[in-house]
């Protein structure tokens, strides 16, 4: 049970917990969005749309889908969750302001909002349950014995 002066502080809530459920359902989010890149059915429909008529329209909508694919399963994963985070910026920045019309108050909200949820793993890292956190303390334990530090 929390204590109600525990709930009321600006100290972290459950911090690992949340942003790890935080993490992989954003990366669930961004796989179910990226699988598109396998239904030709919705690649043509975006390649419908006039700023991919062009004729490199193809490659951009590829790219989009596989960098949201991609940055999913490493969200999930909480691999490389730093260059996920960035790769999905840039993704969504393109969505947001040269797809869409920047306006993150209604029409450019949704791929606005994965821009801040990046930011956020982008800053704190993916977290103690990740696979970073566990390739980062065998790196450190591994310098430690090379340097003579145990």
């Amino acid at each position: 049970m929390i204590a109600m002066n525990n709930f009321f502080s600006s100290s972290p809530l459950w911090q690992t917990a949340g942003l790890t459920l935080i993490r992989c359902i954003l990366g669930a989010f961004l796989i179910y969005h990226g699988c598109e890149i396998f239904s030709e059915s919705k690649i043509n429909g975006y390649l419908e749309w006039d700023v991919f008529k062009s004729s490199n329209g193809k490659l951009l909508v590829m790219a989009g889908k596989a960098s949201e694919l991609i940055a999913g399963l490493f969200f999930v994963f909480g691999f490389l969750t730093r260059v996920a985070s960035l790769l999905i910026i840039g993704t969504m920045i393109y969505i947001t302001f040269f797809l869409g019309h920047g306006k993150i108050w209604y029409e450019d909200q949704y791929p606005f909002l994965f821009i801040l949820l990046a930011l956020v793993f982008f800053f704190t890292g993916a977290g103690r349950i990740s696979i970073d956190n566990l390739l980062v303390k065998n790196i450190n334990k591994h310098a430690g014995y090379y340097t003579g530090k145990h």
